[in-house]
């Protein structure tokens, strides 16, 4: 029998369980992967681990799962027309996405590798938003990049590459 209703348990990395209605687990491709796999056990609830997810990172996964399953995300246009996000997608998911670096790219790994491509679309769509527009230099400082350029080797690929800068 196939999990239809019901709920599923997501185990954290850490160990932690989150009850989730499976409707809304069934939105990671990962997850309706082992659903589909595990259709043939009688338990009332289903565990599904998921070891390379923090606790924090999956609460925050949960939760954007459960908001598009109410109020679906509008299509990201490519290439991006805004760099502030709240004029590309809906308030909520603007707001959402309105978070530190590091949770960032972590929900980005786990939107990976869950398999959630709206949630995927919507964190790379952010960082992308984070460097357009800016100088190289902005980007190394927004991302906390160092300069491993000499002087000398950053003018000789500016030079060789004067001609795609813009006038």
């Amino acid at each position: 029998m196939e999990v239809e209703s019901g709920t599923v348990n997501l185990v954290s990395k850490e160990g932690d369980s989150f009850p989730v209605d499976t409707e809304v687990a069934r939105m990671s491709e990962l997850v309706k992967g082992m659903l589909e796999d595990d259709s043939g056990d009688d338990d009332d609830t289903t565990e599904i681990p998921l070891p390379n997810v923090k606790a924090a990172v999956l609460k925050k996964v949960i939760e954007f799962c459960s908001h598009h399953k109410s109020e679906p995300m509008t299509e990201i246009e490519k290439p991006l027309k805004s760099a502030v996000m709240a004029e590309v997608v809906q308030k909520w998911y603007a707001d959402f996405v309105n978070v530190e670096q590091v949770l960032l790219f972590e929900l980005i790994l786990a939107a990976n590798y869950m398999d959630i491509k709206p949630l995927l679309d919507l964190t790379c769509a952010t960082v992308a938003s984070m460097i357009k527009g800016k100088t190289p230099e902005e980007i190394r400082k927004t991302f906390n990049i160092a300069n491993d350029f000499s002087p000398e080797e950053e003018a000789q690929v500016r030079e060789e590459n004067k001609w795609c800068e813009e006038p």
